[in-house]
């Protein structure tokens, strides 16, 4: 945890595009927290190769060890995420492999994480969401399972989300309840 009283949140997206809808709502995410809370966005997601084992050493590229610092040095995380195939996004899917390692000892364990996002079906992204939250549940941090926010694109009615006013309302909520859950202790 950091030597201040604020709360560090790394914020990842699952989506490389940048206008997507998921990174608008990250940077609004980021622009509505809270006092003494703060999002930091990690936007090199795509530059990671693939997780493999075998190049997992000493000489772990460079976007790997960054994902892997920027963690260990959050006190929380936020997932801002589509649903592709009914399913993980790939890069996010390569993000969460490099983030469990060490096995049992992954820069994110044991931290609170909240996974939140937008998709164009009618239920939001539900199921990316769900696998989302079961995979990274697997790779240890204490994923927060009743913070969640699925937005239908639809409902944005092609503005951005700052001018969804529920939406806005709602994303200060999952910031609030997940900054809260920083410093809880973890349910044996």
């Amino acid at each position: 945890m950091p030597e201040s009283s604020e709360t560090e949140v790394l914020v990842l997206v699952g989506s490389l595009r940048a206008g997507s809808v998921n990174r608008q709502i990250a940077e609004l995410a980021i622009q509505e927290a809270p006092e003494g809370v703060r999002l930091r966005l990690f936007d090199r997601l795509g530059e990671r190769p693939f997780y493999n084992e075998d190049s997992d050493n000493d000489q772990v590229a460079e976007p790997g060890r960054a994902l892997r610092q920027v963690a260990g040095e959050a006190d929380a995380a936020l997932v801002v995420t589509p649903e592709y195939n009914g399913s993980i996004p790939g890069v996010l899917k390569n993000a969460i492999d490099w983030l469990s390692r060490p096995f049992g000892n992954s820069a994110l364990k044991d931290k609170p994480l909240a996974v939140i996002g937008a998709a164009l079906g009618r239920y939001g992204g539900v199921w990316a969401h769900d696998e989302t939250r079961k995979s990274f549940g697997i790779a240890g941090p204490r994923v927060i399972e009743d913070v969640k926010l699925s937005v239908p694109v639809a409902t944005l009615d092609g503005k951005h989300p700052r001018e969804n006013a529920e939406l806005v309302a709602n994303l200060r909520d999952v910031i609030g309840k997940l900054a809260a859950e920083v410093g809880n202790p973890v349910a044996v």
